[in-house]
């Protein structure tokens, strides 16, 4: 029973929430705040339960056309779901009540793109849109609202919600910094559903499923696949020049050169068996270096 639920929400690829969720623990611990143990772990609690909620939603809507079999019978597969679903909902409304309304309405938000990212009359997976949106949920959300619930009051942005007007003051500096840090997260997350619809695109043209390859073409979205990569080192060149991070993270740079070996494997052949297992090694080098290196710049700050 345990190995089927672990089958059915795709338990290995979590990596994307955990890994996001890693790197920016230890960015706070990178910059001396403390971490806030409760809410924190509160917030990991409801994340990971949607994630499994979410891959459980895309299994159970794609197996009624891709003829593949569920690990469950359809009913308890619905059930999983709704329970799922609930316990999450239920971390979720927990943490916004015992901090404030930008995290419910950011919580809310995250919420309605896991839903609607496989359900619905035009579900996202289905547009050109898939890479972004994962790329924005998984790498710039998640370490946002673990962020905004650590840092001090304000130090992102203020809200100041009344019955005749809605007042948002956004902080330039420390979003910029934030924005730089997301790149590597946004970036290989991006790029693990890119390599996933470079290897479909023939099957999804059959089935009527018009993804980002599909307007681009093959050989455009290769080139963005490779581009991708490129741009997570070029932040990390840029960080350690505005004294975002330490001199230490300059270490990750040394990925590029398995990372491009594994590029290089994945323009000779995109093949979902063979070779898509390229863009997980890549998102696993570069995101566990770039998260031990944060984490060890703590002792090499300015």
């Amino acid at each position: 029973m345990a190995a089927k639920f672990l089958k059915y929400v795709e338990i290995m690829t979590k990596i994307t929430s955990t890994f996001a969720f890693a790197m920016t623990l230890a960015y706070l611990c990178y910059i001396g705040v403390p971490v806030n143990l409760r809410l924190s772990l509160i917030f990991f609690a409801g994340m990971f339960l949607f994630d499994l909620t979410t891959t459980a939603i895309n299994n159970y809507i794609d197996t009624k056309t891709n003829d593949q079999q569920l690990q469950f019978k359809r009913k308890t597969a619905k059930a999983i779901i709704f329970v799922l679903f609930g316990i999450s909902t239920a971390f979720g409304l927990y943490l916004a009540y015992l901090t404030d309304a930008v995290v419910l309405v950011l919580g809310a938000i995250c919420f309605l793109f896991g839903v609607f990212y496989t359900f619905g009359p035009i579900p996202i997976s289905r547009m050109p849109l898939g890479e972004l949106f994962s790329g924005f949920f998984y790498g710039v959300m998640i370490p946002f609202i673990l962020l905004y619930i650590n840092m001090p009051e304000g130090y992102y942005l203020t809200v100041d919600l009344s019955l005749n007007s809605i007042f948002i003051e956004l902080q330039n500096i420390p979003l910029a910094s934030f924005l730089l840090l997301t790149i590597a997260p946004f970036c290989t997350t991006a790029n693990i559903m890119l390599a996933n619809n470079i290897c479909d695109l023939e099957k999804d043209i059959a089935v009527k499923r018009y993804t980002l390859p599909y307007y681009l073409g093959k050989k455009n979205s290769l080139r963005l696949f490779a581009g991708l990569y490129y741009a997570i080192y070029v932040s990390i060149i840029m960080m350690v020049a505005f004294r975002i991070l330490s001199p230490v993270s300059l270490l990750t740079l040394l990925t590029v050169f398995p990372v491009q070996r594994n590029i290089g494997t994945f323009f000779k052949k995109q093949d979902k068996a063979e070779t898509f297992i390229m863009a997980i090694k890549n998102f696993i080098i570069i995101m566990a270096a770039h998260t031990i290196l944060i984490f060890i710049g703590r002792w090499f700050a300015f």
